[in-house]
């Protein structure tokens, strides 16, 4: 493993990814190093986790042997530029924006630059990011153990083809907004028939924590175990009667579906706004 690793921006994504690095012990606070333009973040960075805040993000690229571009998409274009010239040869360059394709980036840092894209999710703040990566041609069996190292510092980690980065938000890093909106609904269901909130939530949260556990654990196809609850005539089978009824599922693939889309839609959408610029 390198010694030093940068975030160009500060936002919550940096933050999480940051928090399990040095949970895992796997960078020192004084080698991750950060900057953003806006004072607050990086503010908050310093003072949470000890690192090293820089002056701009030149000098964040020049000492950087991983470098995490956790910007908006739409400012990849301005950043590239900004740090094209500072970049180390060997940097290893993480992107995590949605739309932003390994041709946008090797187009302005050069073809043989080292570019890895990636997807976390916020569940990194608590060490169960369902992150995905997918290393370009340049980088080497070490590269990709270490940047796997990386990530399973703050979850578990899936490598898969870039085709597939556009679908990644749909079932995994956008899909934890799904679980809160199914554990807000459970609780106000609970709510409803006279359950204090605060304990609603818990049960909720523990109930669709618990089931996750169960399907990774077990192995067992998400079905069956479902079979395993719906005791014939019992209230299981009563309440997926109901969800089946009001279109549950087909929600949720539409979901994904427009998810997807939508991905799909910003990775055109940046290459408009870089040409326009």
């Amino acid at each position: 493993m390198k010694s030093t690793i940068g975030f160009i921006g500060c936002g919550n994504m940096a933050s999480a990814m940051i928090g399990g690095l040095i949970k895992s012990e796997l960078f020192l606070p004084k080698n991750i190093l950060c900057f953003d333009p806006i004072e607050g973040p990086r503010g908050m960075l310093a003072q949470k986790y000890g690192v090293s805040v820089l002056c701009s993000n030149k000098e964040v690229a020049v000492k950087s042997d991983y470098l995490v571009l956790a910007v908006k998409p739409y400012l990849y274009g301005k950043v590239l530029e900004e740090i094209s010239e500072s970049i180390k040869s060997t940097v290893i360059i993480i992107s995590i924006a949605v739309g932003v394709s390994f041709n946008d980036i090797k187009g302005i840092l050069g073809e043989e630059t080292k570019v890895i894209r990636t997807q976390p999710s916020t569940p990194a703040f608590v060490g169960e990011s369902d992150s995905t990566i997918c290393p370009d041609d340049q980088m080497v069996q070490e590269d990709i153990l270490d940047i796997m190292a990386i990530f399973k510092s703050f979850g578990t980690v899936e490598i898969i083809s870039e085709k597939l980065m556009e679908v990644v938000p749909g079932i995994a890093s956008s899909a934890p907004a799904y679980a809160m909106l199914l554990i807000e609904a459970m609780a106000d269901g609970g709510v409803l028939h006279g359950f204090p909130r605060d304990q609603a939530y818990r049960l909720s949260a523990q109930a669709v924590f618990g089931a996750a556990k169960l399907v990774l654990e077990s192995g067992e196809h998400p079905g069956k175990l479902k079979d395993q609850i719906c005791t014939p005539g019992g209230t299981t089978i009563e309440a997926v009667r109901v969800l089946e009824a009001k279109g549950f599922r087909d929600a949720v693939i539409s979901a994904v579906d427009a998810c997807a889309q939508k991905s799909k839609s910003m990775g055109k959408k940046n290459k408009q706004n870089e040409n326009l610029n």
